[in-house]
C-alpha cells in the first residue's frame, strides 16, 4: 500500500485517465508490477534491520510465549522469499513491463491488450536468450569445466550466477554513491531546516521571492496586450508556481521559533557528523579485523541461531546504533544516486513521471536495496552473517576484494566529509569577512562624509 501512494504521488496522471481504454489498462498493469517491485525494494532494505532486531527481542524475552513466533526458521524464510522475488523482478517483471508499455502488437494481429501481451512475452524470451547466453560465455571463459558440466543446470548455477553479477554491481554503485551521499545529507538537510539568522538571511531573500512573484504575476496578467515578446506562457506559469511554493516556504521559516532556529539546525548536523564519522570508524576497525583475522570476512550461514548471543559488543544498544547506520546508509546511496550527474535525469517529480522513468527507478532502486545487506556486511557495519542465497555469491570470499571494498569506502568517504566541512567554512568565513569588510568600508565613507560636511 504504501509502494503504491509513493507511485500514484509520482506518476503523471495523463497516461492513466485517458480516452484509450487499453492504453489506460496496459498502464495500470505495468505501475502495479512496479508497485510489487518497489515493495520488494523496501523489504531488502529491511532484512538486517528486521534479523538484528529479531535476535534482541529473542535475547531480551528468551522464554517469553509470545514470542515463539520470531524464530531462526521465519527469518531464513524471509531472507530466501526476498532474493527470490529480487531475482524475478529484476530478470522477468521489470523488463516485461517495460516491453508491455512500448509494444503495439505484431503486423497483421489484431489489435488488443493479448496482442501487446504476446509480443512483450515474445521480446521478454528472446532478451533471456540473450543474456543467459552471455552469462554462459562469461563462465565458459573464467571456469570451463563448471560451465560445461552445468550447461543445462540454469536453476542451481546460471541465475545465482547471473544475480551474483547483478549484486557486484549493486554494490559497486553502492560503493561509489554512498561517499557522495553522505557528503549531500549536510547541504539537503541544511535545505530542509531553518538556518540560525547568523548563517540565513531569511528577510532578504524572501523580499527578493516577493519581488520576483509580483514581476511573474505581472507578466501574466498582461498577457498578449503587453510589451513582451511571444513570452512562453506554460514555462512561465511553471516558474511562477515554483516561485510561489519557494515564498510560501521562507515565510513559514521566518516563522519558525528560537529553540527551532538556533538548536535544531545545529543538532542535525551534529548527528549527521557523529554517524558518519561513527562509518568510517567501523570501516577502519574492519579493516584492521581483516588484517589480523580470516573469520571477518562476509560469509553465509544456514541457521542462523537467533537469540543466543547479541550482535554487537556493546549489547542491545549497538544492535540498535547498527540499525540506524544501516538504514542511514541506504537513504545516503539514494540521496547520492540521485544527485550524481549520471541519474539526476532519472529523479521523479511529483504527478510529473512517466511510466519509463518510474520502471527505470524502480530497477535502480531495486539493485540499490537488494545490495545493501552484502554492503553492510562487507563493511563489517554489522556482525550478521548474510543468510540464504544471498551468502553464496563468489566474490565474497575474496580477501583481495573486500579489503579493497573497505579502504576505497574509508578513502572515499573521509575525503568527501573534508571536502565537505572545508568548503563549508571556507564559505561562511568568505561570507563574514566578506560582511565585516563592507561594515568597515561603509564606516569610513560615512566617517569621511561627515568630516568633509562639517
Amino acid at each position: 500500500m504504501l509502494s503504491y501512494l509513493i507511485l500514484t504521488h509520482f506518476r503523471k496522471t495523463a497516461e492513466f485517465i485517458t480516452d484509450d481504454i487499453e492504453d489506460a489498462t496496459v498502464n495500470k498493469i505495468a505501475l502495479w508490477l512496479c508497485t510489487f517491485t518497489l515493495s520488494v525494494a523496501v523489504c531488502a532494505v529491511l532484512l538486517l534491520p528486521i534479523s538484528i532486531l529479531s535476535n534482541e527481542v529473542l535475547l531480551t524475552f528468551p522464554h517469553s510465549y509470545y514470542m515463539q513466533w520470531l524464530n531462526g526458521s521465519l527469518i531464513h524464510g524471509l531472507w530466501n522469499l526476498v532474493f527470490l522475488f529480487s531475482n524475478l523482478s529484476l530478470v522477468f517483471l521489470m523488463p516485461f513491463a517495460y516491453f508491455f508499455t512500448e509494444s503495439e502488437g505484431f503486423a497483421g494481429s489484431k489489435k488488443g491488450v493479448m496482442a501487446r501481451v504476446y509480443e512483450a512475452v515474445v521480446l521478454l524470451l528472446l532478451l533471456a536468450l540473450l543474456v543467459l547466453g552471455i552469462v554462459w560465455v562469461a563462465s565458459a571463459l573464467l571456469h570451463d569445466n563448471i560451465a560445461r558440466k552445468s550447461l543445462y543446470d540454469l536453476w542451481e548455477y546460471y541465475l545465482p550466477y547471473l544475480y551474483s553479477g547483478i549484486s557486484l554491481f549493486g554494490v559497486l554503485l553502492l560503493l561509489l554513491c554512498t561517499p557522495f551521499g553522505l557528503s549531500r545529507m549536510f547541504s539537503v538537510t541544511g535545505s530542509l531546516l531553518v538556518k540560525p539568522r547568523l548563517l540565513e538571511d531569511v528577510e532578504d531573500t524572501l523580499s527578493c521571492t516577493v519581488f520576483e512573484e509580483d514581476s511573474l504575476s505581472r507578466k501574466l496578467n498582461c498577457g498578449s496586450t503587453s510589451c513582451w515578446v511571444k513570452l512562453n506562457m506554460e514555462a512561465m506559469k511553471k516558474e511562477h508556481q515554483t516561485v510561489r511554493s519557494k515564498r510560501i516556504a521562507l515565510e513559514m521559516r521566518r516563522k519558525a521559533s528560537p529553540w527551532q532556529r538556533n538548536l535544531g539546525y545545529p543538532l542535525a548536523m551534529l548527528m549527521l557528523l557523529a554517524l558518519t564519522v561513527m562509518c568510517v570508524l567501523m570501516v577502519c576497525f574492519n579493516v584492521l579485523e581483516l588484517l589480523l583475522d580470516e573469520a571477518a570476512l562476509p560469509r553465509g550461514m544456514e541457521d542462523p541461531h537467533l537469540g543466543m548471543a547479541s550482535f554487537s559488543m556493546f549489547g542491545s544498544l549497538g544492535a540498535a546504533v547498527q540499525v540506524v547506520l544501516i538504514l542511514y546508509l541506504m537513504v545516503s546511496s539514494v540521496v547520492g544516486f540521485y544527485s550524481s550527474p549520471l541519474f539526476t535525469g532519472l529523479l521523479p517529480r511529483a504527478q510529473d513521471t512517466n511510466l519509463t522513468q518510474i520502471i527505470a527507478n524502480c530497477v535502480s532502486l531495486l539493485i540499490l536495496s537488494s545490495a545493501l545487506p552484502v554492503f553492510s556486511r562487507t563493511l563489517g557495519i554489522t556482525r550478521f552473517d548474510l543468510l540464504g542465497d544471498f551468502g553464496r555469491y563468489n566474490w565474497l570470499g575474496n580477501f583481495y576484494i573486500v579489503f579493497l571494498y573497505n579502504m576505497l569506502f574509508a578513502g572515499l568517504t573521509s575525503a568527501s566529509l573534508i571536502k565537505t566541512v572545508t568548503w563549508a567554512v571556507q564559505r561562511e568565513l568568505i561570507r563574514a569577512f566578506g560582511q565585516c569588510t563592507f561594515i568597515f568600508i561603509f564606516t569610513k565613507l560615512s566617517f569621511h562624509i561627515n568630516l568633509s560636511f562639517f
